[in-house]
């Protein structure tokens, strides 16, 4: 086998390609023989850790991903979930973290278009997208310049696409000050026939490339994105990719109208490693062959290697395996949008990747072993030590009740996130039930009078740190309340695993605790995970992130009408509390932006309580019984009273007189499966018995009225106040 070698594989090239000593042995005994220097960039792409999973695959393969519903689970694009009528929800979360913080708008706004692509190459039209955004320490130097670009970024693609920006998160914290977190969401519809995967079929089928052209946009990105971030992390610049929303556009109706022609053998997005890992993957599945002629490829600048075009990652591009029959049908189609159309290829039958390129055979691995044998590690790990209980008598009252609860409501991590959504378009397509604010975006679903889908993105990062395992169950059940508080039933979810260098024992710790506590959540909530993503290494200087495992979910409306909001509520409603009372100040955000401490455990996330608890509640709204919902989550009770307050613009009236317990703990205490109801006053008497025949603890709280937030004597303040204080710092804060 002649393959051309013009450049000398050294122990420094093999380092700079993120592979160790003993991976690149392994290269060695593989081919039995020295890569050539493409070669050893499609190793370093097909076996880096953000396309491999090495470090987290055996810990992922514990995860629940069937389901009643599920049709189609990891290891695809998306996944596939059915929601009736022969229709089914496709969707995934990913990261583009380290992009984003080197050029935070073509970072962000790369990142949703490489989700829109893994939605729309299932065959499903996108109808949602979300995000959950991760930023420093508000005083940090680059903070107000990344928040700036990033949701610029991803306005500027999601806008122009044309998908509404339904919900998601933006955080701040110190340990995110050299390591950003992007994790975009996106949904789609689909029917259950017409779902699409990337599986090649049939030898000698022509392999045909389509979209936009490659450029040296990205070449690398998922090397770096597999790496920690040092004081050279402005020479990567390059390594992060350009996005055309309006090309990713007429790339959909494209692909969706090819789709119907019965054209499509198999298609898969252009992602991370590029035209590398879309060719492997597809014919690795299929147990085919894949060779390329690189001469063939639509390019944009001139003298590019096949190094360079198997390694960019160049957006808006799709590989397809075509039905040989139907090549003028496609490529007419492709022509009328304006896209380039190639046949690049073809199938084989001897389990061989060959690359030609000016005619050499620059390439030829072994397929199957590039993806199925690539390293997989059981790391070292520690368990996190627990943290000693703290008792709420333990942790100080606030001198003044009304200053602490505007402290929260107009903190950073808790005030108005108006800012950031009024840049979404977040009603385009039409179909959006609720702007941004409230505990899931809802969306109809198109051509059914009362069918919706309800979306949440959440994780609470300072509990996973202190216990990865309460952690890890917390952000599910978080997800799954969020849903549920719509009256939606919860599906399936997505998840999004940001952790730092898994090479160390404790950090790998967090990885296992999280992904231990997430399992355990998904099994008792019937919660499945069917698709996601890992992103490691996300620390600079070995100064790691907050372990960040978000968790997305997807949750059915059967009536949208009967949908509950946080502000529905009407004057005279009675206010029920559905849970316990609240007694854990561990890991609370009053302790941390009230008294500056970081201490105790997070609160335990009894999953039996939620199931029980949050199934009594959808049954309520399901039943149109109930007018305004709300879960109870950071800043506990009272935060939660304050945010319906503010959402209804109404008073309330609140005693708590009958509670047991230290007042700052009953108002801020952050135990979970908990929600705040409200419900007119003349069923109120009728659904506290129902909660008590169904073992469900509840509490009445008080009635909806006024212009004040009141609690007995040691709460009033105006509902005005409360919208200032929390709309202004967000405002203030960009100006």
């Amino acid at each position: 086998m002649n393959i051309p070698n013009r450049i000398a594989i050294t122990p420094e090239l093999v380092a700079s390609h993120g592979l160790k000593p003993d991976e690149y042995q392994r290269i060695l005994d593989l081919i039995g023989r020295e890569p050539s220097f493409t070669e050893l960039g499609i190793f370093s792409a097909m076996w880096n850790e953000h396309c491999s999973y090495k470090s987290s695959k055996r810990w992922l393969r514990t995860l629940p991903t069937t389901g009643p519903r599920v049709i189609q689970g990891p290891g695809e694009n998306a996944g596939v979930v059915d929601i009736d009528d022969g229709d089914v929800v496709v969707f995934k979360m990913e990261s583009h973290n380290h992009p984003s913080y080197i050029e935070p708008y073509q970072g962000a706004a790369t990142g949703v278009g490489g989700i829109l692509r893994d939605v729309f190459t299932m065959g499903a039209r996108p109808i949602a997208a979300m995000n959950a955004l991760r930023f420093g320490a508000p005083d940090h130097p680059k903070t107000k310049h990344l928040v700036s670009g990033v949701v610029a970024g991803v306005g500027g693609y999601g806008n122009s696409f044309g998908v509404p920006t339904v919900g998601g998160e933006v955080e701040f914290d110190e340990r995110y000050n050299g390591n950003i977190l992007v994790n975009a969401f996106a949904a789609g519809l689909a029917k259950s026939d017409g779902i699409f995967l990337s599986e090649a079929k049939g030898v000698g089928l022509p392999v045909v490339y389509l979209g936009a052209k490659t450029g040296r946009d990205g070449v690398g990105g998922a090397t770096m994105a597999s790496a920690e971030f040092d004081e050279s992390i402005e020479e990567k610049r390059p390594t992060v990719q350009v996005g055309d929303p309006f090309t990713e556009k007429c790339l959909l109706e494209a692909c969706l109208e090819l789709m119907k022609t019965g054209a499509v053998i198999a298609i898969q997005d252009m992602g991370a490693a590029g035209l590398t890992c879309s060719a492997v993957e597809m014919g690795a599945k299929g147990d085919l062959g894949i060779e390329l002629d690189l001469d063939k490829v639509p390019v944009r600048e001139e003298r590019m290697t096949a190094y360079e075009m198997m390694l960019s990652e160049s957006q808006e591009r799709m590989l397809m395996v075509l039905e040989p029959s139907k090549e003028d049908v496609a490529k007419a189609i492709f022509v009328k949008w304006g896209l380039d159309f190639a046949i690049v290829g073809k199938t084989t039958d001897d389990l061989r990747f060959r690359v030609l390129h000016q005619g050499d055979e620059v390439a030829n691995l072994p397929i199957k072993e590039l993806g199925d044998e690539a390293p997989e590690y059981d790391r070292p790990w520690v368990a996190t030590t627990p943290r000693a209980p703290l008792a709420a008598s333990d942790v100080a009252e606030p001198d003044d009740y009304n200053a602490a609860v505007l402290t929260l409501v107009g903190s950073p991590n808790q005030s108005s996130r108006r800012w950031v959504w009024e840049q979404y378009d977040t009603i385009i397509q039409g179909n959006s039930l609720q702007r941004p604010g409230g505990d899931a975006g809802v969306v109809r679903v198109d051509g059914h009078r009362s069918k919706a889908l309800a979306f949440s993105s959440d994780v609470t990062p300072r509990y996973v740190e202190a216990d990865p395992f309460e952690g890890g169950k917390q952000a599910v059940a978080e997800c799954w309340r969020n849903i549920t508080a719509t009256g939606a039933e919860p599906l399936a979810a997505t998840d999004n695993l940001n952790f730092g260098n898994p090479e160390r024992p404790e950090i790998m710790g967090q990885l296992v605790g999280a992904i231990q506590g997430i399992g355990e959540a998904c099994k008792a909530l019937d919660f499945p995970i069917v698709s996601g993503n890992v992103s490691l290494y996300n620390e600079t200087n070995g100064t790691a992130i907050l372990p960040t495992p978000t968790i997305a979910g997807v949750g059915l409306l059967p009536d949208w009408s009967k949908m509950a909001r946080i502000g529905g509520m009407q004057d005279g409603d009675e206010l029920i509390m559905i849970g316990v009372d609240g007694s854990h100040l561990g890991q609370s955000i009053y302790l941390r932006d009230v008294l500056g401490s970081s201490e105790g455990p997070p609160p335990v996330v009894d999953l039996a309580a939620e199931r029980r608890h949050g199934d009594f509640v959808r049954g309520l709204i399901r039943n149109g019984q109930v007018t305004a919902c709300h879960d109870l989550s950071s800043g506990g009770l009272v935060l939660a009273l304050a945010e319906m307050a503010m959402a209804a613009t109404r008073g309330l009236s609140v005693s708590l007189s009958d509670q047991r317990g230290p007042t700052h703990a009953l108002l801020f205490g952050e135990d979970q499966a908990r929600y705040i109801i409200a419900v007119p006053a003349d069923l109120a008497d009728f659904l506290r018995a129902s909660a008590e025949s169904a073992g469900v603890p509840f509490r009445r709280l008080g009635t909806v009225g006024g212009d004040r937030l009141m609690v007995d004597d040691v709460v009033s303040i105006a509902v005005v106040d409360l919208v200032n204080a929390s709309e202004s710092w967000f405002p203030a804060f960009m100006s």
